[in-house]
């Protein structure tokens, strides 16, 4: 990452695009702004900036769509920043791989420190996580992000490749779902438990019939889940 990192915020109102700008600028961000869905996408195709503060509701292409523009493209850090609270939406925002979500309105520290966190893991994780792991019909790689099953690539969002390469790193070992958290999303992440039980839905229905290879992701009832094998 560089010494500044940038960050390009995607929204459509000129006074929340401003005041996010205002408060990062402050610490020291190098800050794009982008006022809808095809000119965030233009931007991010342009030059691609650290991380991505990103509007559901946007004009034309919405904060999904172009979400999923930049998934498949890399794994660049991207938080969705809404006005919408229900857990519906922030559930569709991680399944769709956004790193967090911020509900607006937002405090200006929260914001600065969700962004710190979120580019905290990201560095973190280029630099410490580099081997492969392989079990009858399955391969992780977290070098390269990606996942082959049954000798096909499987498209996974980051955190549920990060949960699974976690899990599958510690073989039979059990975790609470507040130990997954702080491990995949780090300790100052703030969501909740059902972020770990919908990312662990998609991975298991992504890899059926594991079983009959000898591993799968288990349930354990009151505790959490393990990797066994």
């Amino acid at each position: 990452m560089k010494d500044r990192p940038e960050i390009l915020v995607v929204d459509d109102d000129p006074n929340i695009s401003r005041l996010e700008q205002l408060y990062l600028e402050k610490e020291n961000y190098e800050v794009r702004t982008a006022a809808d869905g095809n000119a965030a996408i233009a931007e991010f195709r342009r030059l691609p900036p650290d991380l991505i503060l990103l509007d559901v509701m946007l004009p034309g292409v919405d904060g999904y769509e172009v979400l999923k523009t930049v998934r498949r493209s890399g794994n660049i850090p991207v938080i969705m920043v809404t006005a919408r609270g229900e857990t519906f939406d922030k559930v569709l925002c991680l399944e769709l791989g956004a790193d967090d979500y911020i509900t607006k309105p937002f405090d200006g520290k929260e914001l600065v420190a969700r962004v710190k966190a979120v580019l905290r893991r990201a560095q973190g994780g280029e630099e410490e996580k580099t081997t492969d792991i392989s079990f009858p019909a399955l391969t992780v790689s977290i070098a390269e992000y990606d996942v082959h099953y049954e000798g096909k690539k499987i498209e996974m969002p980051p955190k549920e490749l990060e949960v699974l390469y976690f899990l599958a790193s510690h073989p039979n070992q059990v975790f609470t779902r507040e130990q997954l958290l702080r491990q995949v999303w780090g300790f100052d992440f703030f969501g909740d438990s059902r972020t770990v039980d919908v990312h662990i839905k998609r991975v298991r229905e992504k890899l059926p019939d594991s079983e009959k290879y000898g591993w799968s992701i288990y349930t354990v009832r009151g505790v959490g889940y393990k990797f066994s094998a």
